[in-house]
Protein backbone atom coordinates (compact mmCIF):
# COMPACT_ATOMS: atom_id res chain seq x y z
CA UNK A 1 0.00 0.00 0.00
CA UNK A 2 1.56 3.84 -0.73
CA UNK A 3 2.40 5.99 1.65
CA UNK A 4 0.28 9.19 1.43
CA UNK A 5 1.48 12.66 2.37
CA UNK A 6 -1.45 15.26 2.89
CA UNK A 7 -0.33 19.14 2.75
CA UNK A 8 -2.56 21.68 3.54
CA UNK A 9 -1.39 25.46 2.80
CA UNK A 10 -2.53 27.07 5.91
CA UNK A 11 -3.95 30.93 5.79
CA UNK A 12 -6.04 32.58 8.27
CA UNK A 13 -7.88 29.04 9.37
CA UNK A 14 -7.55 28.37 13.11
CA UNK A 15 -11.46 27.90 13.20
CA UNK A 16 -11.79 25.33 11.08
CA UNK A 17 -8.25 23.31 11.40
CA UNK A 18 -9.46 21.19 14.19
CA UNK A 19 -11.94 19.95 12.79
CA UNK A 20 -9.83 19.42 9.26
CA UNK A 21 -7.45 17.29 11.09
CA UNK A 22 -10.52 15.20 12.28
CA UNK A 23 -11.58 14.43 9.03
CA UNK A 24 -8.40 13.70 7.19
CA UNK A 25 -7.13 11.51 9.86
CA UNK A 26 -10.82 9.34 10.11
CA UNK A 27 -10.75 9.45 6.17
CA UNK A 28 -7.20 8.10 6.16
CA UNK A 29 -7.14 5.83 8.94
CA UNK A 30 -10.22 3.52 7.37
CA UNK A 31 -8.42 3.25 4.13
CA UNK A 32 -5.50 1.72 6.16
CA UNK A 33 -2.85 3.74 4.87
CA UNK A 34 0.04 5.35 6.12
CA UNK A 35 0.11 8.67 6.12
CA UNK A 36 1.43 12.48 7.15
CA UNK A 37 -0.14 15.74 6.98
CA UNK A 38 1.68 18.43 6.34
CA UNK A 39 0.33 22.10 7.21
CA UNK A 40 1.98 24.94 6.02
CA UNK A 41 0.93 28.14 7.37
CA UNK A 42 1.68 31.12 5.17
CA UNK A 43 2.04 33.88 7.91
CA UNK A 44 -1.99 34.56 8.72
CA UNK A 45 -1.49 36.32 11.36
CA UNK A 46 -3.82 34.21 13.31
CA UNK A 47 -3.71 31.55 16.09
CA UNK A 48 -3.41 28.77 13.42
CA UNK A 49 0.49 28.30 14.14
CA UNK A 50 -0.60 27.70 17.70
CA UNK A 51 -2.83 25.16 16.89
CA UNK A 52 -0.30 23.23 14.44
CA UNK A 53 1.84 23.42 17.51
CA UNK A 54 -0.15 21.53 19.43
CA UNK A 55 -1.71 19.00 16.49
CA UNK A 56 2.09 18.40 16.16
CA UNK A 57 2.92 17.78 19.93
CA UNK A 58 -0.71 15.50 20.08
CA UNK A 59 0.33 13.31 17.17
CA UNK A 60 3.28 12.26 15.28
CA UNK A 61 1.93 12.12 12.06
CA UNK A 62 1.57 15.92 11.88
CA UNK A 63 3.68 18.35 10.92
CA UNK A 64 3.83 22.13 10.79
CA UNK A 65 6.02 24.48 8.77
CA UNK A 66 5.58 28.22 9.01
CA UNK A 67 6.50 30.58 6.30
CA UNK A 68 8.56 33.81 7.53
CA UNK A 69 6.18 36.18 5.51
CA UNK A 70 3.15 36.05 2.85
CA UNK A 71 3.99 34.08 0.02
CA UNK A 72 0.75 32.97 -1.32
CA UNK A 73 -1.05 29.57 -1.50
CA UNK A 74 1.48 27.79 -4.87
CA UNK A 75 4.65 28.90 -2.78
CA UNK A 76 3.33 27.15 0.47
CA UNK A 77 1.99 24.44 -1.77
CA UNK A 78 5.82 24.00 -3.26
CA UNK A 79 7.18 23.96 0.45
CA UNK A 80 5.02 21.34 1.74
CA UNK A 81 5.60 19.06 -1.61
CA UNK A 82 9.32 19.08 -1.03
CA UNK A 83 9.36 18.18 2.64
CA UNK A 84 6.72 15.18 1.75
CA UNK A 85 8.02 11.93 2.29
CA UNK A 86 5.25 9.70 1.14
CA UNK A 87 4.68 8.09 -1.69
CA UNK A 88 1.80 10.28 -2.88
CA UNK A 89 1.06 13.67 -2.08
CA UNK A 90 -2.86 15.24 -2.00
CA UNK A 91 -3.06 18.68 -1.67
CA UNK A 92 -6.51 20.42 -0.41
CA UNK A 93 -7.37 24.00 1.12
CA UNK A 94 -7.81 24.36 4.41
CA UNK A 95 -11.68 25.61 4.40
CA UNK A 96 -13.11 22.74 3.92
CA UNK A 97 -14.95 23.33 0.37
CA UNK A 98 -13.57 19.93 -0.63
CA UNK A 99 -14.44 17.45 2.02
CA UNK A 100 -11.99 15.50 2.82
CA UNK A 101 -14.48 11.89 2.48
CA UNK A 102 -13.62 12.45 -1.26
CA UNK A 103 -9.94 11.71 -1.20
CA UNK A 104 -9.85 7.99 -1.66
CA UNK A 105 -11.96 8.58 -4.98
CA UNK A 106 -8.74 10.60 -6.03
CA UNK A 107 -6.58 7.57 -4.88
CA UNK A 108 -8.66 5.21 -6.80
CA UNK A 109 -8.41 6.69 -9.94
CA UNK A 110 -4.66 7.36 -9.30
CA UNK A 111 -4.30 3.96 -9.88
CA UNK A 112 -5.57 3.53 -12.80
CA UNK A 113 -2.29 4.45 -14.83
CA UNK A 114 -2.64 8.12 -14.16
CA UNK A 115 0.03 10.53 -12.45
CA UNK A 116 -1.92 13.54 -11.22
CA UNK A 117 -5.49 13.61 -10.66
CA UNK A 118 -7.52 16.53 -10.08
CA UNK A 119 -11.03 16.29 -7.84
CA UNK A 120 -13.37 18.98 -9.96
CA UNK A 121 -16.26 20.29 -7.93
CA UNK A 122 -19.53 18.74 -9.41
CA UNK A 123 -20.84 22.89 -8.82
CA UNK A 124 -18.98 26.03 -7.66
CA UNK A 125 -20.54 28.28 -4.67
CA UNK A 126 -18.91 31.22 -5.83
CA UNK A 127 -20.38 34.64 -7.21
CA UNK A 128 -21.41 35.47 -10.99
CA UNK A 129 -18.08 37.46 -11.34
CA UNK A 130 -16.03 34.87 -9.18
CA UNK A 131 -16.87 32.13 -11.55
CA UNK A 132 -15.93 34.12 -14.92
CA UNK A 133 -12.62 34.68 -13.50
CA UNK A 134 -11.75 30.80 -12.56
CA UNK A 135 -12.97 30.33 -16.16
CA UNK A 136 -10.57 32.61 -17.19
CA UNK A 137 -7.94 31.34 -15.49
CA UNK A 138 -8.58 27.53 -16.26
CA UNK A 139 -8.88 28.83 -19.88
CA UNK A 140 -4.81 30.43 -19.39
CA UNK A 141 -3.55 27.41 -17.45
CA UNK A 142 -4.68 24.83 -20.23
CA UNK A 143 -2.71 27.19 -22.74
CA UNK A 144 0.16 27.38 -20.48
CA UNK A 145 -0.09 23.28 -19.56
CA UNK A 146 -0.59 22.01 -22.57
CA UNK A 147 -3.03 19.12 -21.48
CA UNK A 148 -6.53 18.50 -22.83
CA UNK A 149 -7.89 17.84 -18.84
CA UNK A 150 -6.17 21.49 -18.01
CA UNK A 151 -9.34 23.07 -17.94
CA UNK A 152 -10.50 20.54 -14.50
CA UNK A 153 -7.72 21.34 -12.28
CA UNK A 154 -8.73 22.54 -8.98
CA UNK A 155 -6.63 22.88 -5.41
CA UNK A 156 -7.90 19.35 -4.28
CA UNK A 157 -5.20 16.97 -6.31
CA UNK A 158 -3.50 14.00 -5.63
CA UNK A 159 -0.18 12.92 -7.84
CA UNK A 160 2.74 10.76 -7.47
CA UNK A 161 5.65 11.77 -5.42
CA UNK A 162 8.00 11.26 -7.63
CA UNK A 163 6.93 14.01 -9.80
CA UNK A 164 8.92 16.75 -8.09
CA UNK A 165 11.85 15.27 -9.46
CA UNK A 166 11.20 17.75 -12.45
CA UNK A 167 11.03 20.55 -10.58
CA UNK A 168 13.63 19.70 -7.94
CA UNK A 169 15.85 23.08 -9.31
CA UNK A 170 12.88 25.63 -9.27
CA UNK A 171 13.86 28.90 -7.98
CA UNK A 172 11.33 31.49 -9.05
CA UNK A 173 8.81 33.55 -6.58
CA UNK A 174 6.39 32.90 -9.24
CA UNK A 175 4.81 29.39 -8.50
CA UNK A 176 2.14 27.55 -10.21
CA UNK A 177 2.36 23.73 -8.77
CA UNK A 178 -0.15 22.46 -12.24
CA UNK A 179 2.16 24.19 -14.58
CA UNK A 180 5.07 22.83 -12.49
CA UNK A 181 3.77 18.95 -12.23
CA UNK A 182 3.00 19.20 -16.30
CA UNK A 183 6.76 19.23 -16.75
CA UNK A 184 7.00 15.42 -15.39
CA UNK A 185 4.05 14.20 -16.67
CA UNK A 186 0.55 14.28 -19.33
CA UNK A 187 -0.70 11.66 -17.98
CA UNK A 188 -3.30 14.00 -15.91
CA UNK A 189 -7.21 12.89 -14.98
CA UNK A 190 -9.96 13.91 -12.64
CA UNK A 191 -12.78 13.00 -10.87
CA UNK A 192 -15.80 14.60 -9.63
CA UNK A 193 -16.34 15.68 -5.93
CA UNK A 194 -18.41 17.69 -3.83
CA UNK A 195 -17.94 21.19 -3.05
CA UNK A 196 -19.24 22.49 0.11
CA UNK A 197 -19.84 26.13 0.86
CA UNK A 198 -17.92 27.97 3.12
CA UNK A 199 -18.68 27.83 6.52
CA UNK A 200 -16.26 30.60 8.10
CA UNK A 201 -14.51 33.57 6.32
CA UNK A 202 -13.75 34.71 2.83
CA UNK A 203 -12.18 32.98 0.13
CA UNK A 204 -8.75 35.46 -0.15
CA UNK A 205 -8.86 35.04 -4.20
CA UNK A 206 -10.72 37.72 -4.96
CA UNK A 207 -11.41 38.92 -8.76
CA UNK A 208 -8.22 40.81 -9.08
CA UNK A 209 -6.25 38.43 -7.60
CA UNK A 210 -7.62 35.73 -10.01
CA UNK A 211 -7.35 37.67 -13.10
CA UNK A 212 -3.35 38.98 -12.19
CA UNK A 213 -2.90 35.03 -11.36
CA UNK A 214 -3.95 34.23 -14.79
CA UNK A 215 -1.89 36.96 -16.25
CA UNK A 216 1.53 36.47 -14.06
CA UNK A 217 0.97 32.27 -15.36
CA UNK A 218 0.86 33.41 -18.75
CA UNK A 219 3.61 35.86 -18.56
CA UNK A 220 5.62 33.45 -16.33
CA UNK A 221 5.44 29.97 -17.85
CA UNK A 222 4.33 30.63 -21.48
CA UNK A 223 4.84 32.42 -24.82
CA UNK A 224 0.96 33.19 -25.93
CA UNK A 225 1.33 36.93 -25.21
CA UNK A 226 3.82 37.28 -27.12
CA UNK A 227 2.21 35.39 -30.17
CA UNK A 228 -0.87 37.45 -28.96
CA UNK A 229 1.18 40.59 -29.72
CA UNK A 230 2.83 39.63 -32.75
CA UNK A 231 -0.45 38.48 -34.31
CA UNK A 232 -2.20 42.38 -33.27
CA UNK A 233 0.94 43.59 -34.99
CA UNK A 234 0.27 42.13 -37.97
CA UNK A 235 -3.28 42.96 -37.86
CA UNK A 236 -2.96 46.09 -37.23
CA UNK A 237 -0.46 46.43 -39.88
CA UNK A 238 -2.58 45.32 -42.53
CA UNK A 239 -5.43 47.55 -41.07
CA UNK A 240 -2.75 50.41 -41.58
CA UNK A 241 -1.98 48.86 -45.41
CA UNK A 242 -5.41 49.11 -45.99
CA UNK A 243 -6.33 52.73 -45.27
CA UNK A 244 -3.26 53.90 -47.00
CA UNK A 245 -4.39 52.05 -50.15
CA UNK A 246 -8.10 53.65 -49.20
CA UNK A 247 -6.93 56.85 -49.28
CA UNK A 248 -4.45 56.62 -52.01
CA UNK A 249 -7.29 55.25 -54.14
CA UNK A 250 -9.74 58.05 -53.20
CA UNK A 251 -7.00 60.38 -54.10
CA UNK A 252 -6.33 58.75 -57.67
CA UNK A 253 -9.76 58.15 -58.61
CA UNK A 254 -11.57 61.56 -56.80
CA UNK A 255 -8.52 63.84 -56.90
CA UNK A 256 -9.70 64.93 -53.30
CA UNK A 257 -7.72 63.63 -50.15
CA UNK A 258 -9.53 62.35 -46.85
CA UNK A 259 -10.21 65.24 -44.62
CA UNK A 260 -10.56 65.47 -40.82
CA UNK A 261 -8.22 65.49 -37.92
CA UNK A 262 -10.42 62.55 -36.20
CA UNK A 263 -9.76 60.58 -39.07
CA UNK A 264 -6.00 60.96 -38.95
CA UNK A 265 -5.82 60.89 -34.91
CA UNK A 266 -7.74 57.69 -34.53
CA UNK A 267 -5.60 55.88 -36.82
CA UNK A 268 -2.03 57.60 -34.86
CA UNK A 269 -3.80 56.43 -31.66
CA UNK A 270 -4.76 52.89 -32.90
CA UNK A 271 -0.88 52.00 -33.89
CA UNK A 272 0.31 53.52 -30.89
CA UNK A 273 -1.84 51.82 -28.69
CA UNK A 274 -0.88 48.63 -29.91
CA UNK A 275 3.18 49.76 -29.58
CA UNK A 276 2.88 50.50 -26.52
CA UNK A 277 0.35 46.98 -25.77
CA UNK A 278 3.60 44.87 -27.33
CA UNK A 279 6.46 47.24 -25.31
CA UNK A 280 4.57 46.33 -22.24
CA UNK A 281 4.38 42.80 -22.91
CA UNK A 282 8.30 42.68 -23.50
CA UNK A 283 8.27 44.31 -20.35
CA UNK A 284 6.92 41.87 -18.42
CA UNK A 285 9.29 38.77 -19.72
CA UNK A 286 12.13 40.97 -18.71
CA UNK A 287 11.18 42.29 -15.62
CA UNK A 288 10.75 38.17 -14.96
CA UNK A 289 14.26 37.25 -16.57
CA UNK A 290 15.07 39.59 -13.99
CA UNK A 291 14.07 38.85 -11.09
CA UNK A 292 14.91 34.94 -12.15
CA UNK A 293 18.40 36.69 -12.42
CA UNK A 294 18.38 37.56 -8.90
CA UNK A 295 17.24 33.88 -7.46
CA UNK A 296 14.96 35.35 -5.24
CA UNK A 297 13.27 31.88 -3.22
CA UNK A 298 9.55 31.14 -3.44
CA UNK A 299 9.51 30.90 0.18
CA UNK A 300 11.33 30.92 2.81
CA UNK A 301 10.77 28.81 6.52
CA UNK A 302 10.91 30.41 9.42
CA UNK A 303 9.68 27.73 12.16
CA UNK A 304 8.97 24.18 12.02
CA UNK A 305 7.10 21.36 14.12
CA UNK A 306 7.33 17.33 14.27
CA UNK A 307 10.08 15.45 12.61
CA UNK A 308 9.65 14.13 9.41
CA UNK A 309 9.28 10.17 9.04
CA UNK A 310 11.91 8.08 7.18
Amino acid sequence: MPTISIVVPVYRAERGLQELYRRLVAVVEGEGLEFEILFVEDCGGDGSWELIQELANSDSRVRGLRMSRNFGQHSALLCGIRAAKSDIVVTLDDDLQNPPEDIPKLLAKLTEGHDVVYGTPEGGQHGFYRNIASRITKLALQNTMGVENAGKTSAFRAFRTELRQAFSEYRNPSVNVDVLLSWGTTRFSSVTVHHEPREDGSSGYTLYKLIAHAANMMTGFSTMPLQIASVMGFAFALFGGLVLAWVVGRFLVQGSPVQGFPFLASIIAIFSGVQLFSIGIIGEYLARAHFRMMERPPFVVSEQVGEPKN
